[in-house]
């Protein structure tokens, strides 16, 4: 497993706002800002897609302004949702239904954390 999962359960180093931030591919940004900004209510540019880590001091504006799971895993200090005694909640169920992915990594986390 990656020792870039997410909060959430997602691979940072999977993720398109990571690697669009690694080769600073410009127009690949203004291409996922007008993707992000026509599937939300949320305007966003191209320099929202920088991110290096959901850890990272630089996160990405869908992590900033939509992502409900951050800041309520930030509030808890887990290091991820499998992590937290409430594991799983109606917000991370919400979340997960479209992350498969997502899920079987905080499975498998959670997993090595039961005795």
């Amino acid at each position: 497993m990656s020792d870039m999962i997410a909060y959430c359960g997602l691979d940072c180093g999977e993720c398109n706002a990571y690697k669009t931030t690694r080769t600073r591919d410009l127009e690949k940004k203004k291409q996922m800002a007008r993707q992000w900004s026509d599937g939300t209510k949320v305007e966003f540019t191209p320099g929202d897609i920088d991110c290096d880590g959901c850890w990272s001091n630089r996160i990405s504006g869908w992590c900033r302004k939509i992502c409900k799971i951050r800041p309520c895993a930030e509030q808890r200090k887990v290091k991820t949702c499998s992590h937290c005694s409430e594991y799983p909640c109606g917000k991370l169920d919400e979340f997960l239904a479209n992350e498969p992915a997502a899920k079987q990594n905080l499975e498998s986390i959670r997993k090595t954390l039961q005795p």
